[in-house]
């Protein structure tokens, strides 16, 4: 009995690939090669991958009102999404506190921010709004510059919950 259930599944997945035809699935539309390199960037935890550009929390907070502000609060505490400032024992998952790297950070505001049209915002702009989440948690000075030379020396207060699967 194990046996032909057995057999029916391996017959079914050696087949699974006939089915849905050489190009997959049939899901999404195929990438352009001139679009790849928008959507292959990724910035590791010791700042590798991070563009040219820079920006402070002063040039932040106005692109943050603008761009944020209408799901994670004027303050970044009020949300009605998730905040982005706050204690780690009050708001654990806030993102300037429960991110493990403040790269991690900067790579998804550049990914997937602002909600309504990620990947619109300037290299700058992220820097920007990324200093501002920084500044607005007390873990850098309002004018301080961050940049792919000091953004990794941020020391982000949840750190150690984390495990670096990168090795870096």
């Amino acid at each position: 009995m194990y046996t032909r259930k057995l057999l029916l599944a391996l017959a079914l997945v050696a087949a699974a690939p006939a089915t849905l035809g050489g190009d997959g699935p049939g899901l999404g539309q195929p990438l352009d090669e001139s679009e790849i390199p928008a959507y292959a960037r990724h910035v590791l935890p010791d700042g590798a991958g991070l563009p040219p550009g820079g920006g402070t929390a002063v040039e932040g907070e106005p692109i943050y009102a603008a761009q944020c502000s209408a799901c994670h609060g004027a303050t970044g505490t009020e949300g009605p999404i998730q905040p982005v400032v706050g204690p780690v024992d009050t708001y654990p998952k806030a993102a300037g506190r429960h991110w493990p790297y403040a790269t991690t950070l900067f790579d998804y505001i550049r990914r997937a921010m602002p909600f309504h049209t990620p990947k619109s915002l300037s290299d700058d702009e992220v820097y920007a709004v990324t200093a501002y989440i920084l500044y607005r948690n007390e873990l850098i000075g309002r004018d301080e510059v961050v940049n792919a030379s000091n953004l990794a020396n941020v020391e982000m207060p949840n750190r150690g919950n984390f495990v670096n699967v990168w090795g870096k």
